[in-house]
């Protein structure tokens, strides 16, 4: 056989060989662990780790705060109040997006913050979701001052008596330009008072913009 023509069948197999190779590593799935230093993933599509987490230690500290300042002001020049009991209902969702397991997550962020407060406790979600089967009741008809009043009367039997309810809302915004759009989350924290029925509500804002458009990647690759 020709030297040359060996070399360039060679060439071509060599250089086929290694597309495939360079394309079955690109096929393949990796993975790392983030440590505490490294930022969260920024979601292509969706709001993900790197918009809830801001949104619940803002809201939660502003609300909880808030709340505890009020205790401090009644309770001057007395003993420290006893913990208030906060019966969490639940997340609503009322974004454009399905935020899948994150729901969860949320709740239980929310919930860790109560507890980290030191001014307030929470009920276990084991009892809440039962004080919910045993009225027949739905989060949003906790509303209605008579239904309030049966659910906290189950809890307080199960030995869980109850200071506020507290809700949680997504809700997104969104601003489109051509290709690229503009969504604007917002999670909303509301508070009432069983036995007064008093409310009090918090609200945290994030704004993330998704690009497809060449230009604004271009713009966002020399910010």
């Amino acid at each position: 056989m020709d030297r040359r023509a060996f070399l360039a069948r060679s060439g071509v197999s060599l250089v086929g060989f290694g597309l495939v190779a360079s394309l079955g590593c690109r096929g393949r799935q990796t993975a790392q662990v983030l440590t505490d230093d490294k930022a969260d993933m920024v979601g292509s599509h969706a709001a993900g780790a790197e918009t809830f987490k801001p949104l619940v230690q803002e809201a939660v500290g502003k609300l909880l705060g808030r709340q505890q300042s009020q205790f401090q002001m009644v309770a001057h020049n007395q003993l420290p109040p006893p913990p208030k009991t906060i019966c969490f209902v639940g997340v609503e969702n009322k974004s454009a997006e399905e935020i899948g397991d994150f729901k969860d997550q949320i709740y239980q962020a929310i919930d860790t913050k109560i507890l980290e407060s030191g001014s307030f406790t929470a009920i276990n979600q084991r009892f809440v979701q039962a004080g919910l089967r045993e009225t027949r009741l739905r989060p949003d008809q906790l509303f209605v001052p008579a239904n309030m009043r049966a659910f906290a009367a189950v809890l307080e039997q199960e030995g869980q008596p109850v200071d506020y309810l507290m809700y949680a809302t997504i809700t997104s915004g969104t601003t489109t330009s051509n290709k690229d759009y503009q969504r604007d989350y917002m999670l909303t924290l509301e508070v009432i008072n069983v036995r007064t029925g008093q409310t009090d509500k918090e609200s945290a804002e994030l704004r993330k913009g998704y690009n497809k458009s060449m230009w604004a990647k271009i713009k966002n690759l020399g910010a």
